[in-house]
């Protein structure tokens, strides 16, 4: 027993150390959009719950180990079912805490956040269509009529060669999406050759890109900063290469950015519709004198 105990601290005197800590979090991200604290509340009264129960059943069973032994002189029972209202009781009541567990206690908070992550369109102060690609995003605004790419920039010497990881390591792109801080963005998926997923683990929302669909999903983040995502859904040999960066700013920034974006795609424009050749003059309609001078100068002789 000893031996056991010793081996157990050492074990968990190497899970706790500071190296065995790296990159490990007890808790979800900060949520920092209403999904996001809805589903951390979730998760949190789950594992309360849960963690309840856990105990409970277990001391139950040690006692039941401990004063039903057969060297204490307790002989087996030998009914098959319920017998008597006791054992009616034990047998129903485990089945009643549990239907009130999973159907109240569980199901009321699940359905409503269920709701309210599927109420995309209610209040909406800007649409984003995300478009997944091999492997890129594609962020338009289609109101505001800005599109653009959004690719990972993360040297490859650190990827292929062993060179020094970066602070953000596969999680920066040239080109992060820029949102306004407390307004609700609808965002459309779609995807352009396979499945891809759009997921930011701080705002809580996680959707598949389809291709040939169109699916929804909303978010309001309440606190500036930038946040930080993957897809999450295997769409090839580049999978881990295809990041998420957003940038949440004040309503005055994002104004200016989209300004800038705006000014940029105007001026990228500009030549390329200098360089089209224009259009050949339609010609002109003949008017009824014309026409009849052509037909008199061929009916003419030679």
């Amino acid at each position: 027993m000893r031996h056991l105990l010793k081996l157990g601290l050492v074990f968990w005197g190497a899970l706790m150390s500071v190296t065995a800590q790296a990159g490990y979090a007890f808790n979800f991200p900060e949520p920092v959009t209403p999904i996001a604290r809805e589903t951390l509340h979730m998760h949190n009264l789950v594992m309360v719950v849960i963690l309840i129960l856990f105990f409970a059943v277990f001391a139950m069973l040690i006692y039941s180990f401990r004063t039903h032994r057969k060297d204490a002189g307790y002989k087996a029972a030998t009914f098959t079912g319920p017998a008597n209202r006791k054992q009616w009781l034990w047998t129903l009541a485990p089945f009643a805490a549990l239907f009130v567990i999973d159907y109240g206690v569980f199901g009321i908070p699940a359905f409503h956040a269920v709701v309210l992550y599927e109420d995309t369109k209610t209040d909406a102060e800007l649409v984003v269509k995300v478009t997944g690609s091999q492997w890129m995003w594609q962020y338009d605004f289609p109101a505001e009529g800005v599109s653009y790419t959004s690719r990972l920039v993360t040297p490859r010497e650190q990827i292929d060669s062993g060179a020094a990881k970066g602070q953000h390591y596969l999680l920066e792109v040239d080109n992060p999406l820029v949102l306004p801080v407390g307004k609700k963005v609808r965002f459309i998926t779609t995807s352009n050759d396979v499945i891809h997923s759009w997921w930011v683990p701080a705002f809580g929302v996680k959707r598949d890109a389809v291709p040939g669909f169109l699916r929804e999903f909303w978010a309001t983040v309440e606190k500036t900063g930038t946040y930080r995502g993957q897809c999450s859904e295997l769409c090839g040999k580049e999978h881990g290469f295809m990041p998420v960066v957003v940038n949440v700013v004040s309503q005055e920034e994002f104004a200016a950015w989209l300004a800038g974006k705006k000014q940029a795609a105007a001026a990228a424009a500009a030549p390329a519709e200098a360089s089209t050749p224009a259009p050949a003059a339609a010609q002109a309609e003949p008017t009824p004198a014309t026409a009849k001078a052509v037909v008199v100068a061929k009916a003419s002789p030679q």
